[in-house]
């Protein structure tokens, strides 16, 4: 009987569901397709049956999940939102719950942190990476400049400045957190996190315009 459609879905997503514990445990490149046919329960070629390669294996395990700063991009450009920095505080909390609380986000989050080493072949991963990067640091500037408009942030924020710190905070807190827990616990800490990212917006002189990296703003 030739399978159906949904059982082709079906087979896919538990090769998918096979690969991201594979890597989370082995690492990207120490870990073969032998490997997760054999956690699948499925042959090799059932694996080729979807997939060309590893790599493309890879892509497809990582396209199954948003990545932090896409799920930025939800921050508040709109003129209307009242509350634009209380958006933008949920949604740093909702990317530190999520990485703890969805199973299949904290396995990707894990290997694309610390278990991958880039090749040609994963190019499409890491151009999505810097995509994702360019346009979540460029949604969440406007929903500064919306909050700015709002009263709620300081007129002379330096809205790109404070839009790459916010990035960089929220990836440093997750890769390591994923490398090994220690005084940050998550997701119990989410809220006192963004807590910290939202007090530094409102009161660091450094992300002011008229500062640089080379003289002190205080």
């Amino acid at each position: 009987m030739r399978r159906t459609r949904q059982q082709a879905l079906e087979t896919r997503d538990h090769i998918l569901d096979a690969a991201e514990r594979v890597f989370s445990e082995h690492g990207v490149a120490r870990a073969s397709l032998e490997d997760v046919a054999e956690r699948a329960g499925v042959t090799r070629g059932a694996i080729y049956g979807h997939f060309r390669n590893k790599a493309e294996l890879f892509v497809a395990m990582t396209n199954r999940v948003m990545l932090p700063m896409e799920m930025l991009v939800a921050a508040s450009v709109d003129a209307r939102e009242s509350d634009p920095l209380g958006r933008i505080r949920l949604l740093l909390v909702f990317c530190l719950d999520k990485a703890v609380v969805e199973p299949h986000s904290r396995r990707v989050f894990e290997v694309l942190f610390n278990k991958w080493e880039h090749t040609r072949d994963m190019d499409p991963v890491l151009d999505r990476q810097r995509n994702a990067a360019r346009n979540g640091r460029r949604q969440l500037e406007l929903g500064l400049r919306n909050a700015i408009a709002r009263g709620q942030l300081p007129p002379d924020l330096n809205t790109e400045r404070a839009a790459g710190v916010v990035h960089a905070f929220l990836g440093g807190v997750l890769r390591d957190w994923l490398l090994e827990p220690g005084p940050i616990v998550l997701p119990r800490d989410a809220e006192y996190l963004a807590d910290v990212c939202i007090g530094m917006l409102r009161h660091s002189t450094s992300l002011r315009r008229g500062c640089d990296s080379t003289h002190s703003c205080e």
